[in-house]
């Protein structure tokens, strides 16, 4: 990709400055590669296709019509990763209702959301943190529930890549600028190799978006395209067959 997302984003003493430091170095796949599908979620797109002006009116954490673009995507990576004998492992968050820990987001002092008034608003609630049809948990696929943003804070997440030798996770999901990029650090900071999926992650703002992605694959990522990662899957998948390696 020559042309990046954050690219319109980037003032001139930006570009400067990276015109003139050594190319930011790819940290790569590894041996083994799990799928992270995080936070695809009710609650992100609303269960409509809408701009996200208009789908704020029900659902006030829409991502919009990005949103559904990136789940089409995510969709088509998923498919890819289950046919090429990469797992496929599901976050969503753990609502304060089933665990009593008041939400991350909850501020100190703030406004506390709105009581929920209508059977329909109620509804909504109740369905808020199920997963997207586009991006639902297979028979035996592992889900975990998070309390904060990172998948791996508080959860079996690292234990778990440990014990099954993974050294690189393929993330897609949502928001770009919060669960996705705190997973991120946290893999990075797990020393495993990390992919986020360019075209299968979004959020809420263009800019935040861009910027995020661009400061990830600065310094803790590699921000590929759903090209490069299906055709990496598709390798390994050939190289699995052919005997030489195991995923």
């Amino acid at each position: 990709m020559t042309e990046r997302v954050w690219d319109a984003f980037l003032t001139d003493r930006d570009k400067a400055h990276l015109a003139a430091s050594p190319p930011t170095r790819s940290y790569g796949f590894g041996r083994r590669a799990v799928v992270l599908s995080v936070d695809n979620y009710r609650k992100a797109v609303g269960d409509e296709p809408e701009p996200i002006l208009d789908a704020i009116a029900t659902w006030p954490g829409s991502t919009g019509l990005e949103g559904w673009a990136a789940l089409e995507k995510i969709e088509q990576l998923l498919a890819t990763a289950r046919e090429c004998g990469v797992e496929v492992i599901h976050l969503t968050a753990l609502s304060s209702e089933e665990s009593g820990i008041p939400a991350w987001g909850a501020r100190l002092g703030g406004r506390h959301a709105p009581p929920v008034r209508t059977a329909e608003e109620a509804d909504r609630h109740r369905r808020r943190l199920d997963i997207v049809e586009q991006a639902a948990p297979l028979p035996g696929e592992v889900v975990l529930k998070k309390t904060a943003p990172s998948a791996f804070f508080g959860t079996p997440l690292a234990a778990y890549l440990i014990g099954r030798g993974v050294d690189t996770i393929i993330v897609c999901g949502e928001s770009v600028s919060g669960c996705v990029r705190a997973t991120v650090v946290d893999g990075r900071s797990h020393r495993l190799n990390v992919i986020v999926v360019e075209d299968c992650v979004y959020d809420r703002h263009e800019a935040s978006r861009a910027i995020n992605l661009f400061d990830m694959d600065q310094k803790y990522a590699d921000v590929l395209s759903l090209a490069e990662v299906t055709a990496w899957l598709r390798n390994q998948a050939a190289t699995v067959d052919n005997g030489s390696t195991t995923n």
